[in-house]
């Protein structure tokens, strides 16, 4: 039922303040408003306390150190208890029997068995005690008596008064009969005080272990930030991993299952523990569950790396201190060191610091190298800081290309034998020339006498990924790409990392994202030195790296794309890496630009000048199939070695180094293919007329189509 509410106002343009006329106003059919009940009102505000901020932290407060005082209390009767009983050597044999170490087992028994006889001798003593304490009292209460009668004697013959004989005795008494008082006046007040003492003692050990339930801990506590890592903590981060036969093992050794543990030491911004396993646990249960390791050591997952040592059923965890990681090394010695120079042979190259704080060089001597990672991750940089440092050994040539073009090597101008900047196929042809200039000039080393010392010539190809796709091929129908034996890049990579160690010629390549595709594993399986920034899987990393390296520990499918820039996983004898570890992760340092051009300059100081060729200088255009032909003549067919002696004297440069594999694939290719006759390989006259028949209706036919 509705009714009328009266409203009372006054006119919207009032003649004056004070003056104007009420006026009343009847609305039909509203609602008749009602006041809330007073014990809803109560009710709300009890609530709104109940859950109020403030009133919860007071809650959490108490039930912190009520669970303090309690479970400190529960900590000081345990400790009790182990010190009066067994109990702790039992739990150390069963610890032992758990991890299989018999002579451990047996060691902590024999400590047990000398713990029972020692306080069995303690027990038989407390037999005899009070006899042999209350003969004690009598002897000594009488020794007491004798000297102070003696001591009255003596003052009595010194002052002539015979009351002094007492006085030494008198005064001992009246002492005693103080003491008592003092014990009387402070007995009820320490019997007072003393619970609360006792209370604040067993607090005060809670607080210490921080012996409360987590959600009444303060917020820093519980969000793990700067908790230092301990036996308890990792042995609890273990056992809630969630691997049955872990947590059983942990649960039979009770509190002793830090004997698992080796000694937890400093190893730069984190700690370094190795853990032993139980029987039944392997080390891929435990690596396979990084990330909830570390988010039981309230870590994050970049924060702990899990390798494998040589001890088996052993892990090494590296904990690092929360946030350290995201802390920037400092800058390279080759920036903040202008006096540095380089040595190839001898030297290393600093290249960071490992997650130890340590730094990390690198040796270059004989090795090829790859490093790999996602795009803008720091794969430029980190391979640039490498050739910088090796650039201030004035023997060292390079050949560089950068596919990517974009001017992150120009510093190499006036520096580098050759220079090649860009990302087209044209470019990608240049750099495969290029490479192939250093296989013939390999090829020239290797058939130099014996003890012939050369010069370092490092071949270096960044963004090698875009050679290796390029669809290009040359008038032979040669792809530069592709992995296929014809592969011109491909080719030429193989044999330089096949041979080009022994004459100091290295295959340097920089690439991105690898797969089979853009990084064939002929290629990736060559470098002697192979480094990954952070990838996206498990089998990025595996062709990265190699199969060896990612199940030994190595993850660079963990690193954080972005927040972990410069920071590499390494794979390579030629840098410190700790015992029974495959790979060592390396923080790079970074070098601009800018500081790049600056130690480029001071290289170039060095030298006494380097002309750089910025394209490949190329020499006559020829046609092998019609120089084939040619040398062929009017005869039917001639033998395979007099056509390469032929060619050989028409054009010693194009084919002064041929030999029958060079012939048979050009006829392969056209389809003239030279074959036996007599028993020896001939070439015949009217296979390479139809041959060059059909190339030439075939490029009359193109001729016309794009016509």
């Amino acid at each position: 039922m509705s009714e009328n509410i009266v409203h009372l106002h006054k006119p919207t343009n009032p003649p004056t303040p004070d003056t104007a006329p009420t006026v009343l106003t009847v609305v039909p059919d509203a609602p008749l408003a009602r006041s809330v009940p007073l014990w809803v009102r109560s009710g709300r505000a009890v609530r709104t306390a109940a859950t109020h901020e403030t009133t919860r932290a007071t809650m959490r407060a108490v039930a912190r150190h009520a669970s303090y005082t309690f479970n400190g209390g529960r900590i000081v009767a345990r400790r009790t208890w182990d010190g009066r009983t067994g109990s702790r050597y039992e739990r150390m044999i069963r610890a032992a029997e758990a991890a299989g170490n018999l002579e451990a087992a047996e060691e902590w028994e024999e400590r047990l068995q000398r713990f029972r006889a020692a306080r069995h001798h303690r027990r038989m003593d407390l037999l005899h005690s009070p006899v042999e304490a209350a003969k004690g009292v009598a002897v000594g209460a009488g020794m007491s008596v004798g000297v102070l009668v003696a001591l009255g004697v003596v003052m009595a013959i010194n002052t002539g008064h015979v009351g002094d004989v007492v006085t030494p005795l008198s005064a001992t008494i009246d002492f005693i009969a103080l003491l008592i008082r003092i014990v009387q006046i402070v007995w009820g007040p320490a019997l007072t005080i003393g619970p609360f003492l006792a209370l604040l003692a067993l607090w005060s050990v809670g607080r210490k272990q921080q012996a409360a339930p987590n959600w009444a801990l303060p917020a820093n506590v519980r969000n793990g930030e700067g908790e230092p890592i301990t036996p308890s903590i990792v042995v609890k981060a273990l056992r809630d991993l969630g691997v049955p036969a872990l947590r059983n093992a942990i649960k039979e050794m009770g509190d002793a299952g830090a004997s698992m543990l080796g000694p937890i030491t400093i190893a730069g911004c984190g700690v370094e523990v190795d853990v032993t396993l139980p029987s039944g646990v392997s080390t891929n249960e435990v690596q396979n569950k990084r990330r909830k390791l570390a988010e039981n050591l309230t870590r994050h997952e970049h924060e702990v790396f899990i390798t494998i040592p040589t001890a088996a059923r052993t892990v090494r965890l590296w904990i690092a201190d929360s946030g350290a990681l995201d802390e920037p090394i400092g800058p390279s010695p080759l920036v903040t060191d202008d006096t540095m120079t380089a040595d190839y042979a001898k030297g290393k190259a600093p290249w960071g610091q490992d997650l130890r704080g340590d730094a990390a060089s690198l040796s270059l001597y004989q090795r090829h190298l790859l490093i790999t990672g996602l795009s803008n991750q720091g794969k430029t940089v980190a391979l640039r800081s490498l050739a910088l440092w090796l650039s201030l050994d004035k023997s060292v040539q390079f050949l560089l290309g950068d596919l990517k073009g974009v001017g992150d090597w120009a510093m190499f101008d006036g520096l580098a034998t050759t220079l090649i900047q860009g990302p087209t196929d044209e470019h990608v042809i240049q750099v495969t020339e290029m490479v192939e200039g250093a296989v013939d000039e390999m090829n020239r080393r290797i058939q130099a006498p014996p003890g012939t010392v050369f010069p370092p010539l490092i071949v270096l190809v960044d963004e090698a990924q875009v050679a290796f796709m390029c669809p290009a091929k040359d008038t032979e129908k040669r792809p530069y790409g592709g992995s296929k034996a014809n592969s011109r890049y491909f080719m030429a990579v193989r044999k330089i990392h096949n041979q080009g160690r022994a004459v100091n010629v290295l295959m340097w390549q920089g690439t991105q994202d690898p797969t089979n595709e853009n990084l064939p594993k002929l290629v990736r399986e060559g470098a002697h030195t192979r480094a990954s920034l952070a990838l996206g899987t498990e089998s990025q990393a595996r062709m990265a790296l190699g199969d060896k390296a990612v199940d030994g520990g190595a993850a660079p499918n963990l690193l954080r794309p972005g927040l972990d820039r410069g920071t590499l996983v390494v794979a390579s004898d030629g840098i410190t890496i700790p015992a029974g570890q495959s790979s060592i992760t390396v923080r790079t340092h970074y070098i601009d630009d800018d500081a790049a051009k600056a130690i480029t300059d001071r290289a170039k100081t060095l030298r006494d000048g380097v002309t750089t060729l910025h394209t490949i200088e190329r020499g006559e255009d020829h046609d092998p199939l019609a120089d084939i032909a040619a040398v062929v003549g009017d005869a039917p067919r001639v033998r395979t070695k007099d056509v390469l002696a032929r060619l050989a004297t028409r054009n010693a440069d194009a084919y002064g180094g041929w030999s029958f594999i060079d012939l048979k694939r050009v006829l392969d290719d056209a389809g003239a293919e030279p074959y036996k006759s007599d028993g020896v390989m001939v070439v015949a006259r009217d296979r390479l007329a139809r041959a060059l028949a059909n190339r030439d209706s075939d490029s009359d036919s193109s001729t016309s189509a794009d016509g």
